[in-house]
């Protein structure tokens, strides 16, 4: 003989079962992402739960019983009292002991269009497309409403220039999704948001999933050279600067060795490169000599030849003057 049970006995094996479910999730997973599912169908919470699972395991309820539940906990784990702060509105959780990044992933991959919804906060910018409405003639006064510039082409309304109809964050108004809803426009897309990560007692933002170990190391290298400057402006000797020490006293004895033509092994690459510096010059210095003979030979000879003619016209003077006097 079955016995049936009332709605209060059904309601309270269901608490039951709900309060040791989570608090195995509670026991045995460090890590949590707070979820929030705000516009969110059961459809699309259902295949998240199916791409999740063997990776993941999401759990959803009433924020009361989450939040006692959660206080019923601390007193074994005390660093579980940081969830208490993101039980607000329409939430859950997702309980994994995997790297966060790729679980984020496929929670936020599910997303279904949807339709703009008078008073509620717009979560993107919603743009209506310059060209053709196919509305009819007749409606024009609707969008002169609106404060939209139409014209009539080929027996319908065509919108002449894009229009910033709905910006980030504003409420959505009655008129604006009665234009949406004419055209046939499902401006917003729905679907599971990550609120936050809490992983072994720690809570951060999850934009800290985006950070890649290229940017770790990159901020690791920033790092370094700070460091590194510093030490060699205050001389302040470090692994970090004895390869620049080392790198100034081999220049140093590298240019008293070829001051002083001694050598040792480091040396003599050098010293045959700077050897051979000069021999392969000289032959420009040779032909540069021998232009400068040839300018100071024709410089001398037009010296002697400016010296040559005064004694000409002198000797011219002379012999006149001597015809007169015979």
């Amino acid at each position: 003989m079955s016995i049936e049970l009332t709605a209060g006995q059904k309601r309270k094996i269901r608490k039951t079962k709900y309060k040791e479910k989570f608090e195995a999730y509670l026991r045995d997973y460090k890590n949590v992402m707070i979820i929030g599912v705000d516009n969110v169908g059961s459809n699309q919470l259902q295949k998240i739960r199916s791409a999740l699972r063997g990776k993941a395991v999401m759990i959803m309820g009433k924020n009361t019983l989450m939040r006692k539940l959660i206080r019923d906990n601390v007193e074994g784990n005390p660093k579980l009292e940081k969830l208490l702060d993101f039980v607000v509105g329409n939430m859950g959780f997702i309980f994994t002991n995997q790297d966060m990044a790729p679980i984020r992933n496929v929670v936020t991959e599910f997303k279904v269009p949807a339709g703009a919804k008078s008073g509620t906060l717009a979560p993107t910018d919603v743009f209506v497309p310059a060209g053709p409405t196919g509305l009819d003639p007749g409606q024009t006064a609707f969008f002169q409403a609106l404060n939209i510039g139409t014209k009539i082409a080929r027996g319908s309304i065509e919108i002449i220039n894009e229009v910033h109809l709905i910006k980030k964050g504003d409420k959505v108004t009655s008129s604006a999704v009665a234009l949406l809803n004419k055209l046939d426009i499902k401006p917003f897309f729905y679907g599971v948001v990550v609120n936050g990560i809490y992983e072994d007692g720690s809570v951060y933002p999850v934009s800290v999933l985006d950070i890649t170990p290229a940017d770790i190391l990159k901020k690791f290298f920033a790092g370094v050279s700070k460091l590194t400057a510093l030490s060699l402006t205050v001389g302040w000797p470090s692994q970090l600067t004895i390869g620049v020490y080392f790198a100034s006293a081999f220049k140093k004895l590298l240019a008293i060795a070829l001051a002083t033509q001694y050598s040792f092994k480091q040396s003599e690459d050098f010293a045959k490169k700077a050897a051979s510096a000069p021999k392969a010059a000289a032959p420009a210095a040779g032909g540069a000599d021998k232009k400068d003979d040839k300018k100071g030979g024709k410089k001398e000879d037009a010296k002697k030849k400016e010296e040559e003619k005064p004694a000409e016209e002198e000797e011219g003077d002379v012999g006149g003057v001597g015809g007169l006097f015979d």
